[in-house]
């Protein structure tokens, strides 16, 4: 709070004014809907950086109130609710809030859309201007700063490709890579292309911003990579890539799955952007307005992070914000390689290769090192990697009537720590939450939700739709013994998933992998009235994987019980796994009966806050 030296500062509250010297005053509590105490700030866009957070001298940012909260740590006696007017916060800088930031005695601390669900929007994001035109109908900018996704109108912009996509909604055709020499079977880093693929001109002028992104793995399609490319072999007709893909691009069965992106000839039609990161420039073909193209600002919008796991954030709340428009990264792999890639001694070092690393750990909110952290009717959109990322230390975090569109990568993943090392994360409710549109920029192991290494969650009245591979997974590993499992006692049920696997196979709209490794199978995780529609992938993606399913219990997946699940059509099995699971009332086993299903109960409930996406449904 600005004030000059020597200055009283004038505090205005609800119900008090109270004159100060530098601190800050509480308001006067008055009744909340529970009937405990709360006490009421004020943030608006009209705000002043020497508002006091009254409702008549409001703060003009989140940081603001929170670096005045921060610093008055008398006792807190209210619950303190810093209401959030209607309007558009720019984020230039991730916002983060620590364990200063915590809830005391019994108290929360909440900062909430004022004007009702959606109305506050926090914008990781800023207009491109400057925009001149280039040729034709492309126009082209000088850019202050790196991004590497782009949006018009609150729509993805897609990075100019080869070859063209057939549509927005899907992320095929693609080319594949061939075996160029006997000896290069195994190889990650050059890619290998057929000649009438990548024209011969392309070699005079190759140019340095080309990326990859590829299906690494030959016929297991189930990691993408986005990598930079170092050059280019026109006599061998290979491309090098900057960084090891995830697998090697051959095996017996297939190439991998493929396309080149972020190269200037490739722009050739609406919605498609160029960026000469050397240049600092950027070339967009509008759908629309030119003078309506954002470009991030942040990959992460919120950080919610104690500073160690014995020094937590707790009993925080955001509720009602709406947050639009975060970055991707210059290059992506799902993991480490090979076990012990870390470069850390670990009980389980091939646990390595399940994590995300270091460099990829962020979502549109971060949350780590935390306890009892409510996030309820939030509406995030348009991220450039996860929604939601509750990453390590957590516990008790809640994620409940919240609307997650167009995101980059995992809806909302939960990443728990390397088994055997400490159960961390755990008793998280995710529930009346709709999920559509992930993937958007990193399909390969892609999900609505995601959950890892990580217990005693409950996810419930939750709609998951449009999907390239999963829509909800539980996952561990199958080498982890049962003692260091920590995936156990998780119970899901009213779920809805639809337009899952859509650019994949050898997968499950409901996926584990390696959660009971070992018997007895002990039935602690439990699933009921769950519907997957059609899970079919897109045949312009020419998948050399195997079939599409709609429950697989991949490497283990044991210890589970099903009841009431309905099934729509699938390539391969509607449930795969070993006899290690209990199943009740499926619609892939005799003797279904749907009188059972409750499908008025399953998805969001009525109670949902924001208008339903429109959805194919099947059934």
């Amino acid at each position: 709070m600005a004030q000059h030296q020597g200055e009283p500062v004038i505090l205005r509250s609800v119900g008090a004014i109270v004159l100060l010297i530098g601190s800050l005053t509480t308001p006067t509590p008055g009744p909340s809907a529970a009937g405990r105490p709360t006490c009421d700030y004020h943030v608006s866009p009209s705000g002043s950086d020497r508002g006091d957070g009254s409702e008549k001298r409001p703060w003009k940012t989140i940081e603001q109130a929170r670096d005045a909260l921060r610093a008055d740590r008398k006792p807190q006696k209210c619950d303190i609710v810093v209401n959030v007017a209607a309007g558009d916060y720019v984020v230039d800088k991730t916002i983060e809030f620590t364990e200063a930031d915590s809830g005391e005695n019994g108290h929360t601390i909440t900062y909430r859309s004022a004007d009702g669900p959606g109305k506050a929007r926090l914008l990781g994001a800023r207009p491109l201007t400057g925009w001149q035109k280039y040729k034709d109908n492309i126009y082209k900018t000088k850019i202050d700063r790196t991004f590497y996704t782009l949006f018009e109108e609150g729509k993805r912009a897609t990075t100019a490709r080869h070859p063209n996509r057939t549509s927005d909604d899907l992320w095929s055709p693609y080319l594949f890579s061939i075996l160029g020499e006997p000896e290069k079977e195994a190889v990650r880093q050059w890619l290998y292309f057929k000649p009438e693929d990548v024209p011969q001109e392309w070699d005079a002028d190759f140019d340095q911003n080309a990326q990859v992104v590829v299906w690494s793995g030959g016929s297991w399609s189930w990691f993408t990579d986005t990598v930079p490319l170092g050059g280019a072999d026109f006599r061998k007709n290979f491309f090098t890539l900057n960084h090891w893909a995830r697998y090697s691009f051959v095996n017996s069965r297939s190439g991998s799955r493929y396309f080149l992106q972020n190269t200037l000839r490739f722009l050739d039609q609406p919605g498609e952007y160029y960026f000469d990161f050397a240049k600092g420039e950027v070339y967009y073909w509008p759908r629309g307005s030119i003078d309506k193209v954002m470009a991030p600002t942040v990959k992460t919008i919120l950080q919610i992070a104690g500073s160690t796991p014995e020094q937590r954030v707790h009993d925080l709340a955001f509720d009602g914000l709406a947050l639009q428009y975060s970055d991707f990264v210059d290059w992506y792999r799902a993991g480490w390689i090979s076990e012990g890639d870390s470069g850390y001694v670990h009980k389980y070092p091939v646990y390595d290769r399940q994590i995300e690393m270091p460099r990829n750990r962020f979502g549109m909110i971060t949350v780590t090192n935390s306890r009892d952290i409510d996030l309820t009717r939030l509406h995030l959109s348009d991220s450039g990697f996860m929604g939601v990322y509750l990453l390590f230390a957590n516990e008790r975090v809640k994620v409940s009537d919240s609307l997650l569109e167009n995101i980059g990568a995992d809806g909302i993943k939960v990443e728990g720590g390397y088994p055997g090392e400490g159960d961390i994360s755990g008793h998280h409710t995710i529930t009346n939450t709709y999920i559509h549109h992930v993937g958007e920029l990193v399909p390969g192991d892609a999900a609505g939700i995601e959950l890892m290494s990580t217990g005693n969650n409950t996810v419930s009245h939750v709609n998951v739709r449009h999907s390239a591979r999963y829509g909800i997974s539980l996952e561990v590993r199958p080498e982890i013994k049962d003692e260091d499992n920590y995936a156990r006692n998780n119970r899901f049920s009213y779920i809805r998933i639809d337009e899952a696997g859509l650019d994949s196979g050898d997968m499950g709209a409901f996926y584990t992998y390696g959660v009971s490794n070992t018997e007895p199978h002990e039935i602690d995780n439990h699933v009921s009235q769950m519907v997957i529609g059609d899970v079919i992938n897109d045949p312009a993606g020419a998948m050399p994987d195997s079939g599409t399913r709609g429950v697989h219990m991949d490497a283990g997946g044991c210890g589970f019980s099903f009841a009431n699940i309905e099934v729509g059509e699938v390539s391969d099995d509607k449930y795969q796994s070993y006899q290690c699971n209990e199943v009740t009332n499926a619609n892939w086993a005799d003797g279904f009966d749907a009188s059972k299903m409750e499908y008025d109960k399953i998805g969001v409930t009525g109670a949902f806050p924001y208008p339903l996406p429109e959805a194919k449904v099947t059934r």
